[in-house]
């Protein structure tokens, strides 16, 4: 199990995909597993009360519901990633105390480094994230492909688009991002690669899907943070 600890910015764009979030500073507290996961159908109603995957008489089904219902008494926010066989990352998101300081817009970038005619593979399972994360590219002036999984982004690399950078999800249906990162590399030598997860670097590392020196994205991300390491990414210098 692993424990970590950072300061973290929900931004509207992030929160624009759910009304109960406030927009600003936040405390994250990840707490991450190496266990079983969780299949799609448990995910779905992790924070009901009394549901549990025990047996009777082993479980009350109250555990993570309490831990949702705290969190949201204080004004935060919980988010859970688990896939069967990948382990689970629990993320709470609670309100940071700044003192008599209040937030200020002008804190943040506003300045967001933009395209300069490149063209962004995304690779995303999850049709919510999928739409933010191909709506805000875009603002900045990439041209976006789209993919839901990693057979449909194979088909598009084989194609005659042009593609500068690909910017995939770790866990995927069929092959995992890193698979994918890997093939997409063979057929095009140049491309770039920007890896995201909802999973903590140290469990993504840990569980093998991913070296410990790639470029690394952690879900949820802001606007900014995703200009700026898009940015980055297609900037870098290619290796000899």
């Amino acid at each position: 199990m692993t424990i970590e600890t950072q300061n973290a910015f929900l931004d509207e764009s992030y929160v624009a995909t759910d009304a109960e979030v406030i927009p600003g500073q936040y405390v994250a507290l990840c707490v991450s597993d190496t266990g079983s996961g969780m299949s799609k159908a448990t995910l779905a109603r992790v924070f009901e009360p009394f549901f549990t995957t025990k047996e009777l008489g082993r479980g009350t089904g109250l555990g993570l519901s309490m831990v949702y219902g705290f969190v949201k008494q204080s004004g935060g926010h919980v988010t859970i990633y688990s896939e069967e066989g990948l382990g689970t990352t629990v993320k709470l998101y609670l309100p940071r105390h700044i003192g008599d300081q209040t937030f200020a817009e002008e804190n943040y970038e506003t300045d967001y480094p933009t395209a300069s005619g490149e063209a962004v593979l995304v690779v995303e399972d999850n049709p919510d994230v999928r739409a933010f994360t191909v709506s805000s590219p875009s603002e900045l002036g990439y041209r976006v492909l789209q993919a839901a999984d990693s057979e449909a982004a194979i088909s598009i690399l084989r194609s005659d688009k042009e593609i500068d950078l690909l910017f995939t999800d770790v866990i995927l249906p069929g092959w995992t991002g890193r698979v994918l990162a890997d093939e997409a590399v063979k057929l095009r030598p140049e491309l770039k690669v920007l890896f995201t997860t909802g999973y903590s670097r140290n469990a993504i590392v840990h569980h093998g899907r991913l070296d410990a020196g790639v470029r690394l994205l952690q879900k949820p991300f802001t606007f900014d943070q995703l200009a700026v390491r898009i940015r980055e990414v297609l900037d870098e210098p290619e290796q000899a």
